[in-house]
C-alpha cells in the first residue's frame, strides 16, 4: 500500500520533490494560475468611471448643471431658471474653473448680478444601469452659492448637501 502510493508521488509534476513536502507542489502551482492575470493587465476596478460628461439635474428640475470632461479639466455651464420677476428667463453661468481626480469632482462658475456656485464633492454610480439610463451618475458633495454685497464686496455663502442626478442620454437627446 505504502509503495503504491509513493509511485502515486513520483509520477506527480513535482516529481521526487512531493514525498518530502506534499503541499509544496500545490504552492508552486500557485503563482502559476496567478500569472495570467500580471500578463493582461490588472482588471479595471468595478466602480472606476471614466467620463463624467453629460447633463445633471441641478438646484431644481428646471436647472441645469452641464459637463464637459476633458483629460481631468472640466468645462461647461449651469443654467437656472429665474422667476418671473426676473428680466432674464435663464441665466447661464459658464464653469470658470473645474477638475475631476479620481471620483473628486469641483467647480467654479463665473459670476452674474453678484452669485455665483462652488462644488466640492464626488461622482458614483446612481440607480440606472447603463449611461443612457437617468440617475446612471451622481454628483454628490457640498455646494456653496454665494452672494456678493454690491456695496461692501462682502462674499455671503450659502452651504447645502447636494445629489445631482445625470439625465440620461435619452433625455439629452429629446432637447
Amino acid at each position: 500500500m505504502i509503495t503504491s502510493g509513493l509511485s502515486y508521488f513520483s509520477s506527480s509534476p513535482c516529481g521526487n520533490q512531493a514525498r518530502l513536502w506534499p503541499g509544496a507542489c500545490a504552492l508552486l502551482a500557485l503563482p502559476l494560475l496567478l500569472f495570467p492575470l500580471t500578463i493582461r493587465g490588472a482588471p479595471q476596478e468595478a466602480g472606476e468611471i471614466q467620463d463624467i460628461t453629460g447633463r445633471y439635474h441641478f438646484l431644481t428640475a428646471e436647472d441645469t448643471l452641464a459637463l464637459l470632461e476633458e483629460e481631468g479639466k472640466l468645462k461647461g455651464y449651469v443654467d437656472v431658471l429665474q422667476g418671473e420677476e426676473e428680466s432674464d428667463a435663464i441665466l447661464s453661468y459658464p464653469i470658470t474653473i473645474g477638475s475631476r481626480k479620481k471620483d473628486h469632482v469641483e467647480f467654479k462658475t463665473g459670476k452674474i448680478h453678484q452669485k455665483y456656485y462652488r462644488f466640492a464633492g464626488a461622482v458614483e454610480r446612481g440607480s440606472g444601469h447603463q449611461e443612457q439610463n437617468p440617475d446612471y451618475l451622481r454628483l454628490v458633495g457640498d455646494l456653496e452659492i454665494i452672494t456678493i454685497n454690491p456695496e461692501s464686496g462682502e462674499e455671503v455663502a450659502e452651504r447645502r448637501h447636494v445629489v445631482f442626478k445625470s439625465l440620461g442620454r435619452a433625455a439629452e437627446e429629446e432637447e
